[in-house]
């Protein structure tokens, strides 16, 4: 079963993604999604190189945002499809069978498409504002989360399904009751002076207390 904290990388520059993914895996992150918008090729592909060494060396797993093809190039562990990216499927003939394909979803439609489609998780939201995303969709809140989970039937609800957008410390327990996997974060971990600390905390809460 996949881990149940992601960290979603951060940073306008080369320099500031390295600083934060480093931090997030020295104080206990095992998977890494790189998310660098907006940027040219190269840069995206000298980042995405040196994100994929990093994350070898401490055994995490390596997700990009977004580009199959660079994905597919870094020969890294999967990718991360928007609701506006390349289709499940399109992203599956490219990378096989093999590579971890999660997706955005905002809907009960989303979700049952997605998990039609064959994808291996889900990252549902936003749970609450942030301002991580542009455009960002309707607040799903945890009355979203619970009308959206209690809706799959029990095959359904084996592809894991990450509580996203503006989750806070003081969230996790209540959203964990609500049926989903994980979490997948950013901004908790990307501005926090103890990454150690609240990347335990995290891990505490969601795994039950057992040490992970």
């Amino acid at each position: 079963m996949y881990n149940k904290l992601q960290y979603i990388s951060q940073g306008d520059t080369i320099k500031e993604q390295l600083y934060n993914i480093q931090q997030a895996l020295d104080s206990g992150c095992d998977w890494i999604q790189l998310r660098f918008k907006n940027q040219k090729a190269k840069k995206s592909f000298a980042l995405a190189e040196a994100v994929h060494f990093l994350c070898e060396e401490y055994l995490a797993n390596f997700i990009i945002n977004d580009d199959v093809h660079l994905a597919e190039q870094m020969a890294a562990d999967g990718v991360h499809l928007g609701l506006s990216d390349m289709s499940i499927l399109e992203a599956r003939a490219i990378l096989g069978n093999t590579k971890i394909i999660g997706a955005t979803a905002n809907t009960f439609v989303d979700v049952t498409n997605h998990i039609n489609n064959g994808c291996d998780y889900i990252g549902l939201g936003p749970f609450q504002f942030t301002k991580t995303k542009d455009n960002l969709s309707p607040i799903l809140g945890l009355d979203g989360y619970r009308s959206i989970i209690d809706q799959l039937n029990p095959t359904q609800k084996e592809t894991p399904i990450y509580a996203i957008g503006g989750i806070t410390l003081e969230n996790v327990d209540a959203l964990m009751t609500t049926g989903i996997h994980g979490i997948a974060v950013s901004g908790i971990i990307t501005r926090s002076e103890h990454k150690n600390k609240i990347i335990t905390e995290l891990n505490e809460k969601l795994y039950g207390n057992v040490i992970v």
